[in-house]
């Protein structure tokens, strides 16, 4: 789920960032803030944590009517994906999850933010638990460190999944073992979906 990088992402400025988004994405953002919709895309980074709780918070300021956050990603770093899950639950406004595409890794660990009723997917989403992996390296006391590490951040995450979808945490430690794939229709089942949704009215 993880590769434990300890070094700080280099990220752009406020002004870099602005001087990236061409004529067309301008309008796009605007109309998706009016719509208090969030998208969550590729790989989870510090730099899309960001992004994303700047606009949660954002949207939260403007007004506590739900938000519709939509998540499609292969996951990626693990606190990054904390902070988006922890800045979902700390918010006022209700929040909505539509999961697409893939909703793996990480980004599995944004899906469950919310309760089980307020998590879609739609048909042709596919979902992945997994266990953290790390790259450790230095000495062998850092080496240590950084697998005791891992060890304590999958028991937090198999604790999380397990509250998330009713299953016992020897059922979440067994499947995550490995890769753990499931369908949107094994997801119900599993208790990590609430519903399959065809279009955005039967997320009413």
């Amino acid at each position: 789920m993880s590769h434990l990088n300890m070094s700080v992402p280099a990220r752009l400025e406020d002004d870099e960032e602005e001087k990236t988004k061409t004529p067309q994405s301008i309008p796009v953002d605007k109309h998706l803030f009016d719509a208090r919709t969030v998208l969550i895309t590729g790989p989870i980074t510090q730099e899309l944590a960001r992004d994303v709780c700047s606009r949660l918070l954002a949207l939260a300021q403007v007004s506590s009517d739900p938000i519709t956050v939509i998540v499609s990603s292969p996951g990626g770093h693990v606190e990054s994906g904390d902070m988006i899950h922890d800045t979902i639950r700390f918010i006022r406004p209700d929040v909505r999850i539509l999961g697409m595409g893939w909703v793996a890794s990480a980004g599995a660990l944004i899906y469950v933010s919310v309760p089980k009723e307020l998590r879609f997917c739609t048909p042709n989403t596919r979902f992945l638990l997994h266990q953290p992996s790390g790259g450790a390296g230095g000495m062998a006391t850092d080496i240590e460190i950084q697998a005791r590490e891992i060890l304590k951040m999958r028991d937090r995450l198999n604790k999380i999944f397990a509250d998330a979808t009713g299953q016992p945490i020897e059922r979440i430690e067994k499947d995550t073992d490995r890769d753990y794939w499931m369908s949107p229709e094994e997801g119900i089942e599993y208790g990590l979906v609430g519903k399959i949704v065809a279009n955005v009215d039967d997320m009413k």
